[in-house]
């Protein structure tokens, strides 16, 4: 299995251990704070487009987080993880098209509660991935990259050549699905839905990982044939922290195609791939908060420098090259300090 992991350093002493948790804390906390009031604030000044501009970082975070278990904390390299954020996007926009005109999908009526169209993109994005891991995880290094990738762009193929839900361009979502008791019309209640979840599933991923499961989970990427003869199979182990990697992306990609009122196979393409796996490098491979680190980062410098000039990817590229080069740990290694272990 190829691995891509955070650097190492060399135990630190019970002094240095408290600087260090000290500061990381005060670097989440920070984070969350500024993620929380930005939005709250531009609420306030009747900045909408600010407000949905958190809602897209929050999402994107959220989808980092999935992929941030799998690369960071399992050692898999997906370059497929955009087809369960578009197949969660795909599920929330079909279950809204059914249900806007009262037709069936499947023998089912279409649904606009959230809470329905969510457990939907989870159980199938789940599944899917299950079929996917179960081919994939056989193979290792780039063999793994590449399974992944077929898989996803097969669903990307299929998505544009469906012309039962717009094909290659689109379907649009007409009425924002709903939420019993909220508002989800209003910017900054659908904001605090998406704030929610990114930090339910970064709540997930750490507890996950300060379980035994997650200690297998580490083990099986820093030595699988050390797990094998403690009578652990690596292979489960790492099947299932790949499905619950998807769970939480397709999670994020059936509250992305709700912000945005409209979904596409560009939610399928590679290139979304790519994108979040560039935001988990910004932010930080295997750091819990990394992925928000670097949506926060990626987002800003889209928007910002998006607006001076189209090439605004070539300075995101050197972003990323100087995060290569002198801060491995990303952005959240750079702010909170080089440590072994979250």
């Amino acid at each position: 299995m190829t691995r891509l992991h955070p650097a190492t350093t060399p135990e630190a002493s019970p002094s240095e251990s408290r600087s260090w948790l000290e500061r990381r804390h005060l670097v989440h906390g920070v984070l969350l704070a500024v993620m929380l009031l930005a939005p709250v604030a531009a609420h306030l000044m009747g900045e909408i487009y600010y407000v949905n501009l958190a809602s897209r970082v929050a999402l994107v975070a959220m989808a980092a987080v999935g992929l941030n278990l799998a690369i960071g904390y399992g050692g898999m390299i997906s370059f497929g993880h955009a087809a369960y954020f578009g197949l969660g996007g795909y599920v929330t926009g079909i279950s809204a098209f059914h249900a806007f005109d009262g037709s069936l999908v499947m023998g089912l009526p279409g649904s606009d509660n959230m809470l329905a169209i969510w457990l939907a993109a989870v159980l199938l994005c789940g599944l899917l991935a299950l079929a996917i891991g179960a081919i994939s995880l056989r193979t290792t290094g780039v063999y793994f990259i590449m399974i992944t990738l077929a898989f996803a762009q097969m669903a990307y193929y299929f998505a544009n050549s469906w012309p039962d839900y717009g094909g290659q361009d689109g379907l649009p979502i007409y009425l924002r699905n709903t939420l019993p008791g909220i508002d989800t019309n209003d910017a900054l209640s659908f904001f605090l839905i998406c704030f929610t979840a990114l930090v339910l599933s970064m709540a997930l991923t750490s507890r996950l990982m300060r379980s035994r499961f997650g200690a297998a989970l580490t083990m099986a990427r820093l030595n699988e044939t050390r797990l094998a003869t403690a009578g652990i199979s690596p292979f489960p182990i790492r099947l299932v922290a790949f499905v619950i990697s998807a769970m939480i992306t397709g999670l994020a990609g059936a509250l992305y195609a709700d912000l945005n009122g409209f979904v596409s196979p560009s939610m399928l393409s590679w290139h979304l791939s790519g994108e979040l796996m560039v935001i988990v490098i910004l932010g930080g491979v295997g750091r819990l908060y990394g992925p928000l680190a670097g949506a926060i980062l990626f987002v800003m410098m889209e928007t910002l420098l998006g607006g001076l000039t189209e090439y605004w990817q070539f300075f995101l590229g050197l972003v990323l090259l100087g995060v290569v080069l002198f801060a491995k740990q990303g952005v959240i290694g750079w702010l909170a300090g080089r440590q072994q272990h979250e």
